[in-house]
């Protein structure tokens, strides 16, 4: 298909955005072909159907790199109690938080798991998301932790999305290990990691490192399970308090660091020298209401790559639109809509491992969305406004 009379955000090249005014692109099994302005359209181009898009924006299809998005329940009374003064801490320790999920994810079957995580994820994919990322770790358990991630799985073929899984089994500790966080490591977590690999069910390996989950020592066993498995990493860091995780993180190479509101210029240094891309969180930041901001200004300075995702989770962060995760991230952090749209597409498939998604170049997967805006600006602008006009999966309207 040809994509005619538009402007290209192809978040490439020098100028902001990599804005391509009159722009046009060429797709052609599956993959972007040619893109660029329409005096330079191939003559091959014109051969292939023609959609006129007059005028209207192409972005890459977006991207949401860190979410908790298959879970059973949800977690409405904690927001309740939040309200009332309780803490995030607080409600954790009595018995709620990840506790909770985990109770009732583990009671629920892969079909009731799959049906409800598809009724999230199709707000998503609505608002122009091809890529999302998946995590376990409401599981606690061998068995749920592995049903988790054969529900993500199953997400990448009832729906046109690519789906990429990270095993989470370091989240929290179930309440019959309590205290005992080193024997739940060996006793469950990382007999069902290396279970989860077997099955072919795991893209990357996660984990919390924080006073209420895991401390850096405890992390650093599961990353040598992950390692000596061949998977890449990735960390939840410095959300809470500053333990030190993502300076582990950054020495283990890994993908992402996450959350960070607690991170230090030192540990933006150790992200840049690792290329380690920072996935801020602004939902989570949000319904916390928490005030301790992430260092963005260290984090740009030493040039981090920064992401944005949902974090879409039943407890934290009960967040299904990007749009709106962009907004949050202009208003709630100073970032530019243009940081923004680079969070939630060519950096934020950077915080996935990915190479051919988040961009509108040839070569790579011709997963698009058309927007009915004038300038990119306007997808950070608006709250409660849903401007797609389209969206393509591998060169498909879908």
């Amino acid at each position: 298909m040809l994509l005619t009379r538009a402007t290209l955000a192809t978040l490439n090249g020098d100028t902001p955005y990599g804005l391509v005014s009159d722009g046009a692109v060429w797709t052609r099994a599956g993959r972007i072909a040619w893109a660029g302005q329409m005096n330079d359209i191939p003559e091959a181009a014109w051969s292939d159907d023609t959609l006129d898009l007059d005028g209207r924006l192409i972005t890459p299809g977006l991207v949401d790199c860190h979410t908790h998005i298959v879970h059973g329940g949800n977690r409405a009374h904690e927001f309740e109690m939040r309200l009332q003064g309780a803490s995030y801490e607080a409600i954790a320790q009595a018995g709620g938080g990840i506790a909770a999920t985990v109770s009732a994810t583990r009671s629920e079957s892969e079909d009731a798991l799959l049906a409800s995580a598809l009724a999230r994820v199709d707000q998503l994919v609505a608002e122009g998301m091809t890529t999302i990322e998946i995590k376990s770790g409401y599981g606690l358990d061998v068995e749920t932790e592995l049903k988790m991630l054969r529900v993500a799985r199953k997400i990448d073929t009832a729906r046109t999305v690519r789906v990429r899984t990270s095993f989470l089994g370091a989240h929290a500790v179930p309440p019959d290990y309590a205290n005992r966080h080193d024997a739940y490591l060996d006793e469950v977590c990382l007999p069902a990691l290396g279970a989860a690999h077997g099955e072919g069910l795991v893209d990357a390996v996660d984990g919390f490192c924080e006073g209420i989950a895991f401390s850096p020592e405890q992390i650093r066993k599961v990353f040598d399970k992950a390692r000596s498995l061949g998977l890449p990493l990735k960390l939840h860091a410095e959300q809470l308090s500053w333990l030190g995780g993502t300076e582990l993180a950054a020495a283990y190479g890994a993908l992402s660091c996450d959350h960070l509101e607690y991170a230090t210029s030192a540990d933006a240094a150790s992200m840049a020298k690792a290329g380690t891309v920072a996935v801020l969180l602004p939902g989570a930041y949000y319904f916390l209401r928490e005030t301790k901001l992430p260092p963005l200004d260290a984090l740009r300075c030493q040039g981090v790559p920064l992401a944005l995702a949902t974090d879409c989770n039943p407890g934290s962060s009960p967040l299904t639109s990007l749009l709106l995760t962009m907004n949050m991230g202009c208003t709630l952090f100073g970032m530019t809509p243009e940081e923004t749209l680079a969070g939630v597409t060519v950096n934020g498939a950077r915080a996935l491992g990915l190479s051919d998604v988040g961009q509108i170049r040839p070569g790579y997967r011709a997963d698009l969305a058309v927007w009915n805006v004038e300038r990119p600006a306007e997808l950070a602008y608006r709250v409660g406004f849903n401007p797609l006009h389209l969206r393509m999966f591998e060169g498909e309207i879908a």
